[in-house]
């Protein structure tokens, strides 16, 4: 089995400790601390989610949180910038086309060496990155 970490935005970092630490720092200097305690929680909850997101290749497998894709499936594999909501953490992804009309967008951090992996199970996917 092999595991690849999601690629990270620093913007989006950045964006995401404004939006959380903003009412933190708030709360302290307003001695509100239930709210800088909840943000706190919410911005570890973040953290958490963020570390935990993986895409692991086991065997004939793609599995992607608790989404599990049969490599042989996989049809194609292009590069995008779509910012919809998906299991990634950069806007510079990989879009996984399999089944007949099934789709999901990932950053592997990777992107190359996670392309020849699925190769090796896949060799027939049609890669436009």
């Amino acid at each position: 089995m092999k595991t690849y970490k999601s690629k990270v935005d620093w913007w989006l970092v950045i964006i995401i400790l404004a939006v959380f630490g903003y009412p933190i720092v708030d709360g302290i200097l307003s001695k509100e601390y239930i709210l800088s305690i909840v943000f706190s929680g919410i911005l570890l909850l973040f953290y958490f989610l963020a570390s935990m997101l993986r895409y692991k290749i086991d065997g004939e497998k793609l599995k992607i949180g608790y989404t599990s894709i049969d490599i042989k499936t996989i049809r194609k594999i292009y590069a995008t910038r779509n910012p919809l909501s998906a299991p990634a953490l950069s806007i510079n992804r990989i879009a996984i086309v399999y089944n007949k009309f099934d789709e999901v967008l990932i950053s592997p951090k990777d992107r190359e060496d996670f392309i020849q992996e699925l190769l090796k199970v896949n060799p027939d996917i049609i890669v436009e990155v």
